[in-house]
């Protein structure tokens, strides 16, 4: 499992920096106002050597030493990007991303330490379930589409018209299916949504006795939504990525420990329910 998720960043990486190399308007959405493009020109060789061949290194040696000095990078950049912005109050998209670098390298060390079971009761999960997912959709539907939009010197108010219609249509069901999964999770999961309160319960009812990753697919489904409303195609390439992020990185990660927590249960359950497609007979 990590090796994917190590060979994806290393990819990723290099990907970005092409990306750099030849748009300049990528190049431009990625700047901090006042500082020299040499300076990130600077930050190459690092990035490379250090993330991305590091990365690729992990993915065939099984040492925890290369992760954490991929974490350390990570942290560095992050850090020197988080202060780059303070200073020039810019580069909001580059220190996004270096943020979201640090976490998902966090979650790739410290994983095994992540996936806890909620110990509250119906009462308080409903109280931490709201508070997720106002704290989630806030990051992810607001601001980060936002600042993509600020970025690429995108329309940030979308133009009322046949394709607005379609997208909030489109969200609002997104919505719904988000959070009906939800409920069925804290009624009767006995637990939260988020992998550190999870549930003590396999659920399999409402959206989950049809396709097993309901909230994935209505995370999607939202970010593809605002994406067609504001007509951004970075917005639809933050959309898939997170799709495929999730696919082959965090989804093999939880899936391991429901069978380690359900068993035979969680196995059956996995054979006769899709991940992505519904499945057209109900699970009995």
């Amino acid at each position: 499992m990590k090796e994917t998720a190590y060979l994806l960043q290393a990819a990723l990486i290099n990907v970005w920096w092409v990306m750099l190399a030849i748009s300049p308007r990528f190049f431009d959405a990625f700047q901090f106002d006042g500082i020299p493009a040499v300076s990130f020109w600077a930050f190459f060789a690092p990035d490379v050597v250090l993330i991305a061949c590091l990365s690729v290194m992990r993915a065939y040696y099984r040492t925890s030493t290369i992760e954490y000095l991929i974490l350390g990078a990570f942290a560095y950049a992050t850090l020197y990007c988080f202060n780059a912005s303070v200073l020039t109050w810019s580069g909001f998209l580059s220190t996004g991303v270096m943020t979201i670098g640090l976490l998902y390298n966090v979650f790739l060390c410290f994983n095994s330490s992540l996936f806890r079971s909620s110990s509250s009761g119906l009462a308080w999960n409903s109280v931490k379930t709201f508070v997720q997912i106002v704290c989630i959709w806030m990051l992810a539907l607001v601001v980060i589409p936002y600042v993509l939009l600020d970025a690429f010197n995108s329309e940030v108010a979308p133009i009322i018209g046949l394709r607005t219609i379609l997208g909030c249509g489109m969200f609002f069901c997104s919505s719904l299916l988000g959070l009906t999964s939800a409920y069925f999770i804290v009624h009767d999961g006995d637990g939260t949504p988020l992998p550190l309160d999870q549930t003590n319960k396999l659920v399999v009812s409402g959206p989950y006795r049809y396709v097993r990753n309901p909230m994935a697919i209505a995370g999607i489904g939202q970010g593809i939504a605002i994406a067609i409303v504001f007509a951004s195609v970075p917005i639809l390439v933050y959309s898939f990525l997170g799709a495929l992020v999730w696919h082959l990185v965090v989804r093999p990660f939880e899936e391991r420990d429901m069978v380690k927590r359900f068993g035979d249960s969680y196995a059956d359950y996995r054979r006769n329910v899709s991940c992505w497609i519904p499945t057209v007979r109900r699970l009995n």
